[in-house]
């Protein structure tokens, strides 16, 4: 079925896990298959909050942190990070609009891109040592859930900034209101099942994907796929 070949795509777009799949996929089906995204979150909260749990037996909570972080990275393979780390050194740049989509397309890391990661992966580290026991938990199964629920309003909600194709455009294009509907719905069971009554914190995801998707677009008419990544990882 189509639902069943889009979640393994982005299973295995977003995340490192081995799934031997070869898939025949479209444009059509990266953009349609984000609806997936808040499960794909909670799949790899899940990797995490276990991690944690495993590490906290033997480690302080600093290095569990550090460990459980590193964990993130691995599972991920970096992909959100190079987004934030190419739209910080893009957008930060002070350059006119063609010049910001030059940087952001260019792979070699500046110095803006640098500051960027090492102030996320600190106030990663920072928060997950900082909250103790079973908040531990479930802070760290909502938090790829709300990353990628940054991902999926941002690509629903906004015009794709570059000329010509590419994935990023993909997401735009197909990424629609059906799509955001449906995967805000799932996010929300998943807040409510975690969180009861205090799952009115779902909101704020959604707000600060609108807004940083207005924010970080506005100097370059549009977003991008480096932009829905820094999106993610800053939500």
């Amino acid at each position: 079925m189509v639902f069943i070949k889009r979640f393994i795509l982005m299973l295995q777009f977003m995340t490192t896990i081995p799934i031997p799949a070869r898939l025949n996929v479209t444009q059509e089906d990266f953009g349609k298959g984000l609806v997936f995204a808040p499960v794909i979150g909670l799949t790899i909260g899940g990797m995490l909050a276990v991690s944690w749990y495993l590490l906290i037996q033997v480690f302080s909570p600093a290095i569990t942190a550090v460990m459980t972080v590193i964990v993130y990275i691995l599972l991920t393979g970096g992909l959100h990070l190079d987004g934030l780390a190419d739209t910080a050194d893009g957008i930060f740049s002070n350059r006119p609009r063609e010049r910001i989509l030059d940087i952001m397309r260019d792979s070699r890391i500046g110095t803006n891109g640098v500051l960027a990661l090492v102030a996320v992966l600190l106030l990663d580290i920072m928060l997950i040592s900082g909250i103790n026991g079973e908040q531990t938990i479930k802070s760290l199964l909502l938090m790829p859930v709300a990353g990628r629920i940054g991902s999926l309003v941002g690509a629903g909600m906004s015009e794709y900034a570059r000329q010509g194709e590419g994935l990023g455009r993909s997401f735009v294009e197909y990424c629609g209101p059906v799509q955001v509907i449906i995967g805000l719905i799932v996010s929300l069971a998943i807040f409510l099942g975690l969180l009861g009554k205090y799952a009115v914190i779902f909101v704020l995801p959604i707000l600060m994907a609108f807004a940083l998707s207005r924010f970080l677009g506005r100097k370059i008419g549009g977003v991008t796929g480096d932009i829905l990544g820094a999106v993610c990882e800053l939500n």
